[in-house]
């Protein structure tokens, strides 16, 4: 959960198309019901782990060596937020293995390949033997992996497919999307909550089963995470819902899905009270405002792990809660659920 981030006519002009006209709008509404999208409103917390795909660099220290004080890793023209993929033409994944070629290269010149958004970048450095423990470092932070706690916004049941969070799986230091090479929801039970206040915002702490994997992710994107469900049994029993077009989403009442105890799904009254225009750089669409509250007393409105929150209105999924506002609690943003689902389709084609 983070902080803080989008409607068109048509007229007849002439008397003698209205019996045409008519006709149409008694059939339209048939044609649109047999192709809406539909899919199932979930709510439940899940466990989110990922792994990357390279190493992220999040940070540097100096390593202290016989000839002083150095950080190789920034001399070289490495930044925080760099994605370090190979080291002399070997892949690196895990903290282990960029662990284990610089101690089979030694104090040796070697090749650093990485990604500096979405560019790849090359460079030279020679690691230096650290004199505390003997092992050659670059003096660089690097994070492989993330783990916590989110909501699953949908589910579909012919292909397995589901979304959640709303929002991409950022790393904590550097605000970057992690880029995924592997990943899984875990099945998880809200043991606490932390109340959100004005200034400080509030958070569910979950107990996973780390032993129990619900599914696959197969992306890590600014629109949410995807994958699909290996195990559909913890799900609450919904019937699917048509997912509204953005046309048809309004201020005023509606009310979102959450699991905020225990692994009970509930809905809780909130208000759509602003649309915000198209923007395809933006995912932050709408905002609204809990009014319920019973969730109010509870966890003070949006917390961090209720992104991806499904958001229904007059009986459809019209978007997922995304992000808290730190000043006020009670009010929050949310993404649209079609252009989460075309995010998340679009990921599955490439």
């Amino acid at each position: 959960m983070k902080e803080e981030q989008k409607a068109r006519p048509w007229v007849a002009a002439a008397l003698a198309a209205a019996l045409l006209l008519t006709s149409l709008a008694l059939t339209q509404p048939a044609r649109a019901a047999e192709n809406a999208r539909t899919v199932v409103p979930i709510g439940r917390a899940v466990g989110i782990k990922l792994f990357s795909d390279g190493v992220m660099v999040v940070g540097f220290s100096e390593v202290v060596s016989d000839q002083g004080r150095s950080i190789p890793a920034r001399d070289c023209g490495l930044k925080e937020g760099d994605i370090i993929t190979h080291i002399n033409q070997e892949e690196v994944d895990t903290i282990e293995d960029v662990q284990n070629v610089l101690q089979e290269v030694g104090g040796a010149s070697m090749s650093i390949r990485a990604l500096r958004e979405e560019e790849t970048v090359q460079f030279t450095a020679q690691a230096v033997q650290c004199s505390s423990d003997g092992q050659y470092k670059l003096g660089a932070w690097i994070r492989d992996s993330m783990a916590g706690i989110g909501t699953i916004t949908f589910w579909d049941p012919q292909s397995g497919v589901f979304g959640a969070l709303g929002h991409g799986i950022n790393d904590v230091d550097t605000a970057q999307l992690m880029p995924l090479q592997s990943g899984s929801i875990l099945y998880s039970d809200v043991a606490d909550v932390k109340k959100g206040e004005k200034g400080e915002p509030g958070e569910l702490k979950g107990a996973f089963q780390v032993n129990r994997d619900l599914g696959e992710l197969y992306a890590n994107t600014p629109g949410g995470v995807f994958g699909t469900l290996s195990d559909s049994s913890f799900l609450p029993d919904v019937q699917p819902v048509e997912v509204a077009n953005r046309d048809e989403v309004h201020t005023g009442a509606a009310v979102i899905r959450s699991n905020v105890a225990g692994d009970a799904v509930e809905e809780y009254t909130v208000e759509i009270i602003r649309m915000f225009p198209q923007n395809r750089e933006d995912t932050r669409n709408l905002m609204l405002k809990v009014t319920d509250k019973r969730l109010l007393e509870t966890t003070g409105g949006i917390v961090q792990g209720m992104s991806g929150s499904p958001i229904l209105q007059d009986g459809k999924l019209v978007g997922a809660v995304t992000h808290v506002l730190v000043n006020d609690p009670t009010q929050g943003y949310g993404i649209l659920a079609e252009n989460m689902l075309q995010i998340g389709q679009q990921a599955k084609d490439i």
